[in-house]
């Protein structure tokens, strides 16, 4: 479960990535450095240990491109983190918090292969109101479901240790995606998010075996599920 804190933030998570987006090989949105992308909606994942969050956001350019970001905030660096880091922010709960692309963080990975697989669901949200009225749920502005059938044990998702474990970062041959690499699995993170007629990533997976399976995301503006990521058994 997603803790939310009623807080202020600066710089805003938007702000962030207008600066950080642009710098980016996969990137492909229109927008000057600074200028920033529009909010489509998030989805979160839970950290077992409860230490890091982990909430991926999906963002329009000003050319109409849906860009998808996972994130990671940390209190406190991320070690051998660094070529990650999207910057930092200040929470008025949480004090100051480290911002990494989760594609460089093993807590986003392990997270992700084990909702990809099946073996762990995105995270509910809840949302810490005043004292009498208590914590409130909140819907997610994406859902996603993984098609994954638990054919992989989670022993594979869980032995990311560190960031050293990532074997594949960066654009996968300009084509939006990054590839990452971890025991057992490889990861496939679609950034630019294909959303033409929807797609069922029927392609990424073999029904009633363990080779794998694909994470497919939808929310308010795009109804008919769409894919967001996989992972394959290597």
């Amino acid at each position: 479960m997603a803790v939310i804190h009623r807080a202020e933030i600066r710089p805003t998570k938007l702000e962030l990535l207008g600066d950080w987006l642009p710098k980016q090989t996969w990137f492909a949105g229109a927008g000057a450095p600074g200028e920033k992308p529009a909010s489509v909606g998030a989805y979160r994942f839970d950290d077992p240990r409860g230490e890091v969050g982990i909430e991926t956001l999906l963002v329009r350019t000003a050319d109409g491109q849906v860009v998808q970001v996972p994130l990671t905030y940390r209190g406190a660096p991320l070690a051998g983190g660094e070529p990650f880091l999207v910057g930092t922010m200040d929470h008025s709960v949480l004090g100051r918090r480290w911002v990494y692309d989760g594609c460089g963080d093993p807590v986003y990975l392990s997270a992700l292969a084990a909702v990809v697989l099946g073996h762990a669901v995105q995270a509910e949200e809840l949302v810490e109101g005043s004292v009498a009225d208590g914590p409130q749920r909140r819907t997610p502005t994406v859902s996603v479901v993984g098609t994954g059938t638990r054919g992989a044990t989670p022993s594979v998702v869980e032995a990311v240790e560190d960031v050293n474990a990532v074997g594949e970062q960066g654009d996968a041959g300009g084509s939006g995606r990054t590839v990452v690499r971890i025991p057992g699995l490889e990861l496939t993170i679609f950034r630019l998010v294909d959303l033409p007629g929807g797609d069922t990533g029927d392609t990424d997976r073999t029904d009633g075996d363990d080779q794998g399976g694909a994470l497919l995301g939808a929310w308010t503006d795009q109804t008919r599920p769409v894919r967001l990521a996989t992972a394959r058994r290597i």
